[in-house]
């Protein structure tokens, strides 16, 4: 009786198996650079440097530094504004450095495959 599907020999042809490796390496390089992100810090300042916030990769705030000229307590809302600003910055700029990262292992695919 002739046996059904598989690959003939009963291994994977070498060219599947050079995918499998390379799938392999691309997930350890991709681990590798998802640890460095997360420990990098990303910094923005907001209000000519009144407001500066710092986060990690990780999206977690780890300093916020302010001028003492910014804190006016009949303007609550502006220094309000202003840390908000540089938040959002800070988070922007992890956000460019992870899509950099992906987009040099990955080499571009776009994130998708053609099937």
């Amino acid at each position: 009786m002739a046996k059904r599907g598989g690959f003939p020999g009963g291994g994977m042809p070498g060219n599947m198996n050079n995918l499998m490796k390379q799938a392999q390496r691309m997930q350890r390089q991709m681990e590798e650079s998802q640890k460095e992100l997360e420990a990098a810090e990303f910094t923005a300042a907001a209000g000519g440097g009144a407001v500066e916030v710092t986060v990690t990769g990780k999206k977690e705030v780890t300093k916020v530094k302010l001028d003492p000229e910014a804190v006016d307590p009949d303007d609550v809302e502006m220094l309000e504004d202003l840390v908000m600003a540089a938040v959002n910055e800070a988070l922007r700029k992890a956000d460019e450095a992870s899509a950099a990262s992906m987009a040099r292992l990955t080499g571009g695919l776009g994130g998708g495959f053609p099937f």
